[in-house]
């Protein structure tokens, strides 16, 4: 058996180059796009009925001008739990409360004429509504509070699907 590094030919002429063109196209790689993102979506509230929703600006990757609940993608590495806890802090600046696992979503779909593909977990998240703002001010035009029965509009693409599915638990 040869090992790699004490065939310094083999190391240099054929290791290292290979292992920086892996390295180039492992950061080329758009989760959900090129491969099967897991995202962690969040439903953050107040205790009493009103649902925290952030509107996309133009900085965000898609759905511009869209209420969305909040969320993003799980690190390589990272517990659910952990990711979740990061997201809700860098979106909304507060830590959560009590987190509530909702459910899965397996969410396919065309944005920007790219297809893509998520496993969505979603939580249902209470939170301190006097903590709260808006972590992300370059990719959220504003961040306010609604009821269920009077949420805003236009609404990011997934979340009516996803307030159907989750209705009896988001009450």
């Amino acid at each position: 058996m040869i090992y790699v590094k004490e065939c310094p030919i083999l190391y240099h002429n054929v290791f290292l180059p290979l292992m920086k063109k892996m390295i180039k196209l492992r950061d080329m790689i758009e989760n959900g796009i090129d491969c099967i993102g897991i995202t962690l979506i969040f439903f953050c509230h107040d205790g009493a009925g009103k649902y925290l929703l952030n509107k996309r600006s133009e900085f965000c990757r898609d759905e511009h001008g869209r209420w969305d609940p909040g969320g993003g993608a799980l690190k390589f590495g990272e517990s659910v739990e952990t990711g979740l806890f990061r997201e809700v802090a860098e979106e909304y600046r507060v830590i959560p409360q009590q987190i509530k696992f909702l459910g899965y979503r397996d969410t396919h779909r065309i944005a920007d004429g790219k297809k893509s593909h998520w496993v969505t977990l979603d939580f249902k998240v209470m939170v301190d509504p006097n903590e709260v703002k808006n972590g992300e001010p370059e990719k959220f035009e504003a961040v306010e509070w609604f009821s269920l029965s009077d949420l805003p509009f236009p609404l990011h693409s997934q979340l009516e699907s996803a307030l159907d599915k989750y209705s009896d638990q988001l009450i």
